[in-house]
């Protein structure tokens, strides 16, 4: 019970204090992340992350803006994720924890994080479907056998 109390207070404390917010976007996934000073955690929607993107891969593509810019540990993330899959959510958390960073010291760690790409946002989304074609966006109808 005394471990959930402080716990608590953790977080108290934490949104008390300033942030830096930013939001990141990946096919139909909007991440809205909050960075604050603190000690390493990651919460997306009231979850510990490991407990949200459960797997090694996504440990390591969460941890990827930490880690280029070596401040692994150095802040506590809140962030709200809505739409798309697991897949396309991890990506605009990343994008969003990226972001947040680069506006949190710009001169520092902008460069960095731009030479790995986790600045850009990912244009790849779904096709639209086009009239006049079966099901998908490029998916034809047979042609007759003559």
């Amino acid at each position: 019970m005394a471990k959930s109390k402080t716990k608590n207070k953790e977080l108290k404390s934490a949104r008390s204090k300033n942030y830096v917010f930013a939001v990141g976007r990946r096919k139909t996934a909007v991440a809205r992340v909050r960075l604050y000073p603190g000690k390493g955690q990651i919460v997306i929607n009231d979850m510990p992350a490991e407990k949200y993107f459960s797997g090694e891969v996504s440990k390591i593509a969460l941890l990827k803006p930490f880690t280029v810019t070596d401040t692994v540990g150095k802040y506590y993330a809140s962030v709200k994720v809505e739409g798309g899959g697991k897949s396309a959510q991890l990506g605009a958390v990343v994008h969003g924890l990226a972001r947040a960073l680069d506006k949190e010291k710009k001169e520092l760690y902008h460069s960095s994080l731009k030479k790995a790409g986790l600045l850009t946002r990912d244009p790849r989304a779904k096709e639209r479907r086009k009239p006049g074609q079966m099901g998908k966006a490029r998916k034809k109808k047979q042609s007759p056998k003559r």
